[in-house]
């Protein structure tokens, strides 16, 4: 397929499967590995385009199937596509449109011709096909976009069901494929599925291959799974996919899934989670998530986190706001700024998380940042330390519990 990208690998880890590059993309470069923000309908909840920018983000996702419904394609091909729309001057990748009509209603219905559901507006039935989820994903513009997949929970126990939806896949890309009218700005990027069967994702991974997308997710994960299922998943997939190409996990945002899917050799994250959570109270920091709406902080005048450069955190003598913990606790339970001063954070937070884990495999330390990074979350407290990361680690050489 034609690409509309360049990958350039930077440096490799030399312990684990961690790597680092820089992902030339239509609207700039983007340094991995990255966490990508979920702006759902074209905006961040509760932050403006030039708040995001703040944080350092180059990359955000966009819903297609939100998009499809309001604005609709004909606004969007009359503004000009999301860019403009948001006014957001950095690169946008989009989701396919197929996992929210399977998660999100009731009634939907899977074929071989697409995905048939009633809408949530009017109930009318509706069809969304590989070529109309290409269609929509050309008028938005967006710098990636994903193929039409057919999403299967993990935790389903119908193999034959998980089977048939891997292959289904495998045809529906080829139709995406064929669909796509920019190849030479927009970059389509296929998606691995076949649930937790090891045997299925490896087949998956193969025809993916063949196809010679610009990049390669993995897709079908963070639904329920045990993690320890997850990581093999993970593991099984990088190993069989080209070195010189991205490789996106979807779903995934909490700080321990990302430090450790690196390690496993993937580059490419996004999550609803930094966001979803704020609008709860709940801070992202290095030792943990504390809920800024209990009591215990109503007289904490420290930052949200001491030392964090965020807008919300940072000092006004550094240009920041320089509130306190006691302040977020004072707006967090009835007024909307502790939700946007805590998404600030909160986004702000993993994507200086991937700051560091970018600059600790580029300086060959990935291994002992990880060790730091557990230690640090769990106040030293080894016996705390989950099994499943332990063990992920443990197979790519790096033993958390070594000192």
């Amino acid at each position: 397929m034609h690409s509309a990208l360049n990958y350039e690998l930077v440096a490799r880890c030399s312990v684990t499967k961690a790597r680092a590059a820089v992902l030339q993309l239509p609207h700039g470069p983007v340094p991995l590995p990255i966490f990508m923000p979920v702006a759902t309908q074209a905006s961040l909840k509760g932050l403006t385009p030039s708040q995001l920018e703040e944080t350092s983000c180059r990359l955000c996702l966009n819903n297609t199937y939100h998009l499809g419904l309001k604005p609709g394609q004909a606004t969007l091909d009359a503004v000009g596509g999301a860019h403009k729309l948001q006014s957001w001057p950095h690169n946008i990748l989009t989701d396919s449109g197929g996992f929210q009509m399977v998660s999100l209603l009731k009634l939907a219905q899977v074929t071989e011709e697409g995905v048939r559901f009633l809408s949530p507006h009017d109930g009318s039935p509706m069809l969304l096909t590989p070529e109309h989820s290409i269609s929509l994903q050309n008028s938005i513009g967006s710098d990636i976009i994903m193929q039409l997949d057919d999403v299967i929970a993990t935790t389903s126990p119908d193999h034959a069901r998980i089977k048939e939806a891997m292959h289904r896949s495998i045809r529906w890309l080829d139709r995406c494929i064929k669909a796509h009218k920019y190849p030479e700005r927009q970059n389509l990027f296929c998606i691995i599925q076949g649930g937790l069967d090891l045997e299925l994702r490896r087949q998956c991974c193969e025809e993916m291959v063949a196809r010679d997308t610009p990049g390669i997710a993995i897709g079908g994960l963070s639904g329920g799974e045990a993690k320890t299922e997850y990581c093999k998943v993970v593991s099984t997939c990088t190993s069989l996919l080209p070195e010189k190409k991205p490789r996106y996990v979807m779903g995934v945002g909490y700080p321990e899934d990302l430090v450790v899917s690196v390690a496993l050799g993937a580059d490419m994250f996004d999550c609803v989670w930094p966001t979803r959570t704020a609008r709860f109270g709940n801070a992202v920091t290095s030792t943990g998530t504390l809920n800024l709406r209990h009591a215990s902080f109503a007289e904490d005048f420290r930052p949200v986190e001491e030392g964090c450069t965020c807008t919300c955190c940072r000092p006004t003598s550094e240009g920041g706001l320089g509130l306190t913990r006691a302040y977020i606790y004072h707006v967090a339970a009835k007024e909307t700024a502790g939700a946007h001063l805590l998404s600030m954070h909160n986004v702000h937070y993993l994507l200086s998380l991937m700051r560091q884990i970018r600059g600790a495999i580029i300086a060959d330390r990935y291994p002992a940042f990880l060790k730091e990074y557990f230690v640090k979350l769990y106040g030293g407290d080894k016996t705390k330390f989950p099994d499943w990361a332990v063990e992920a680690l443990g197979g790519v050489g790096v033993d958390l519990m070594e000192d």
